[in-house]
């Protein structure tokens, strides 16, 4: 459920980063809404789209995709609280938070719909944005997102303990990014999954420089993963996104979010879409930008966005939740759905 702050380092199938146009401005900018410093980035023209980072990221993330998804849409792509230039209070941190905020920053912006894409734990608040929000919410597009499944990686299970904000400080210590560089690139060399995001792991580090950013981050870790996994989940409700244009995107050799739980999201999600990039770790918007801009442009032209109804909404949910829809995948596919289901008691992502 992480986000890297500095993309253009790694995009592993390209030797420089998709082509921009000239007059796209992509710099910060800032609003202040409810006391607190906001950072957003907002370029082009036309119908909304509304970029999510995944945790200890920020908008930079998205920063080199931003200039060619804004030939034809307004792009907004917003720091989230606690997270790169916006501001870190003591606050809540939770998926449900970070939808009012976002919500309240298209209100600043006069932005009444849009499509949303989350990335990891950014994809977990995209999800609760059209729970919360359906009526602002046109499609979803949900990348490496978080909320399908109890398994993370290890790394995020070991930062929730206490004595986490030691370990990350311990971490920029002089020479000890040096020495975890040099630990990544021997995984990579390896050919092992987690070394096709350690590298990104690291900018999570790197973009953590104070105690009040380590706090915010711990904070918002812990608002969904403890030493069991993550503890919250969107399939409760998955079958609320009926009629709602879904798009899912997973790298097939994702390290933090293991790449089954795309087919667990599929199999909950009715209509919805798959693609997997093959070979590519947690951030498959990096690994291959010009496919996943793509694939955006081309999942917004041949879809209509969701037209919501307050009745077919109760409707909904008078039905209540299916079961797992079967043939979509295998059976240890479906397994683990209905595993995940009955575990949805206890984890609420309410």
């Amino acid at each position: 459920m992480l986000s890297s702050a500095a993309p253009a380092q790694y995009l592993p199938t390209r030797t420089s980063p998709p082509r921009q146009p000239d007059d796209v401005d992509v710099h910060l900018r800032f609003h202040t809404v409810h006391g607190y410093r906001r950072a957003y980035r907002i370029a082009g023209h036309g119908p909304a789209i509304l970029l999510i980072h995944g945790i200890g990221g920020s908008s930079a993330t998205w920063e080199h995709l931003i200039p060619v998804l804004a030939r034809t849409h307004t792009v907004i792509a917003p720091d989230l609280l606690g997270h790169g230039a916006s501001d870190k209070p003591r606050a809540d941190y939770s998926v449900a938070a970070y939808a009012n905020g976002i919500r309240d920053l298209l209100g600043v912006l006069d932005i009444d719909h849009a499509t949303l894409i989350g990335h990891s734990l950014g994809g977990g608040v995209a999800m609760q944005f059209a729970y919360q929000f359906p009526e602002h919410t046109e499609r979803l597009i949900l990348v490496s997102a978080g909320g399908v499944g109890r398994e993370v990686t290890k790394v995020l299970r070991a930062v929730s303990l206490p004595g986490a904000d030691l370990l990350l400080s311990l971490l920029r210590l002089p020479g000890m990014r040096g020495q975890m560089g040099l630990i990544t690139g021997l995984m990579k060399l390896m050919d092992t999954d987690i070394g096709h995001d350690a590298k990104e792991m690291l900018n999570v580090v790197d973009a953590l420089p104070d105690a009040t950013s380590r706090a915010a981050f711990i904070a918002t870790l812990r608002s969904v993963v403890d030493w069991k996994g993550q503890m919250i989940t969107m399939l409760d409700r998955c079958y609320l996104t009926a009629g709602m244009p879904t798009q899912l995107v997973w790298g097939s050799r994702d390290s933090v979010v293991p790449v089954r739980h795309a087919h667990r999201a599929h199999a909950a999600m009715p209509g919805s879409r798959l693609e997997i990039f093959e070979g590519a770790g947690h951030f498959p918007f990096h690994a291959d930008p010009d496919r996943f801009c793509a694939l955006v442009d081309d999942f917004i032209n041949t879809t209509t966005p969701a037209d919501w109804s307050a009745e077919r909404w109760r409707v909904l949910l008078r039905e209540g939740r299916p079961g797992p829809t079967l043939g979509l995948v295998g059976a240890a596919h479906q397994r683990a759905v209905v595993r995940d289901l009955r575990l949805v008691s206890e984890r609420s992502a309410t």
